[in-house]
């Protein structure tokens, strides 16, 4: 359990130098998608911070599982947005690849964070 707390606890900084890159990209997209992908993408990656914290302060194992899962959702709608500003042009490739490696940085801890819950989850049955 507590390699998995460092795991979890590892996530924080991860995730905020994904926002604020990402803060930064979405500054720099065009004035229309500014306030609409853009703004969603924001609102998105807000929900990203509060689960993530949600999660370090979270005992309950059963409820860690469920955090884990909506971070995922999260993560998956964030990749979405990229391909769609990718493909629009409104971010080019370097940004696009940037975002995508921290994105799965951050999804690699928590497929490990999922994998272990499970794992837990079925002991407890």
């Amino acid at each position: 359990m507590n390699d998995n707390k460092q795991n979890a606890l590892s996530l924080i900084p991860k995730v905020e130098q994904y926002v604020e890159y990402m803060l930064n990209v979405i500054i720099k997209l065009p004035r229309t998608e500014k306030f609409s992908i853009g703004n969603e993408y924001k609102i998105s990656m807000y929900k990203l911070i509060e689960k993530t914290l949600y999660l370090n302060k979270n005992l309950n194992t059963y409820r860690n599982f469920e955090l884990l899962n909506e971070i995922d959702v999260l993560l998956n709608c964030q990749k979405i947005y990229l391909r769609i500003m990718y493909k629009n042009y409104w971010i080019d490739d370097r940004k696009q690849k940037i975002a995508m490696e921290k994105i799965y940085e951050i999804g690699k801890i928590i497929g490990g964070l999922l994998k272990y819950y499970a794992q837990n989850n079925k002991k407890r049955i």
